[in-house]
């Protein structure tokens, strides 16, 4: 990437996700607008010799936009995640047809998207409910898998490796209500990407990023302990909320561009 720099000069706008760039890029892109999102829970996932440099770090709550602050006093910041605030309508949408599965959680098979939450609540739960699981990647697919079993609850997985979008959109129609059970996750994208599809969101309420677009129009949260008499309630309740809608109206991603653009507009350069 350094030598496309010096080949081709310095980019307008420079975005960083998570992790990975040098201090070399950054001083080789001194002319450009540089964007920080760290798409995980911790707001900065860089150490300060790199943070200093961007011009606007956005954000999945105002807990992280203060710990930017903390660091750089000055730095620009905006809660504005990049998943659930930048999805498109036209990649998910309401598909007519049967909704044989009541749950369904779009998750990586990883420890902290807690899929045991799901499973916990599944197994207080009359046998009789079905849940869809849907692995990009992950490491914990297989113990998942062995941990249904176990709790003789009934769930579907698909993945890994992962599948197309169109699939996912899908799937996803192919549910009642999707579920978000993570806690140190950095408001995920699913978020919206179920509302776009129709389905209204159980969130956990402990989740650390993302709980601004769980509203009475698009969902509800629960603590833990009781996320299975959650999901009885939205089942029951799923024809009053209007997530899709809610969605369209705010979050995405021209809105969101929008926003963006006088962002970058008002930064003094």
């Amino acid at each position: 990437m350094l030598a496309h720099i010096v080949a081709f000069g310095a980019p307008e706008i420079l975005c960083v996700w998570g992790l990975g760039v040098s201090n070399e890029i950054m001083e080789a892109c001194k002319s450009s607008f540089k964007i920080y999102n760290s798409i995980d829970a911790p707001a900065l996932r860089v150490p300060p010799e790199i943070s200093k440099h961007f011009d606007l770090v956005i954000t999945g709550a105002e807990w992280q936009s203060q710990e930017v602050t903390h660091r750089h006093p000055t730095m620009k910041t905006a809660i504005l995640p990049i998943g659930p605030e930048f999805a498109s309508d036209s990649m998910f949408f309401p598909i007519a047809g049967p909704k044989i599965y009541d749950i369904v959680y779009v998750a990586a098979a990883q420890a902290y998207k807690r899929h045991d939450i799901l499973f916990d609540a599944m197994a207080k739960l009359p046998l009789s409910i079905r849940a869809l699981c849907v692995f990009g990647y992950g490491e914990l697919s297989e113990d998942l898998r062995s941990r249904a079993r176990d709790l003789d609850i009934e769930v579907q997985f698909v993945g890994p490796p992962g599948v197309p979008y169109t699939e996912v959109n899908k799937l996803m129609n192919q549910a009642k209500i999707g579920v978000v059970c993570g806690v140190d996750d950095g408001a995920p994208a699913i978020l919206t990407e179920y509302m776009l599809a129709g389905l209204p969101v159980l969130a956990n309420e402990a989740l650390c990023c993302g709980l601004q677009y769980i509203t009475p129009q698009t969902g509800r949260t629960s603590p833990a302990d009781t996320f299975h008499e959650a999901i009885i309630e939205m089942l029951a309740t799923r024809s009053t909320y209007s997530p899709r809608q809610t969605v369209l109206d705010n979050w995405t991603w021209a809105h969101s561009v929008r926003k963006l653009q006088a962002l970058i507009g008002s930064d003094a350069r």
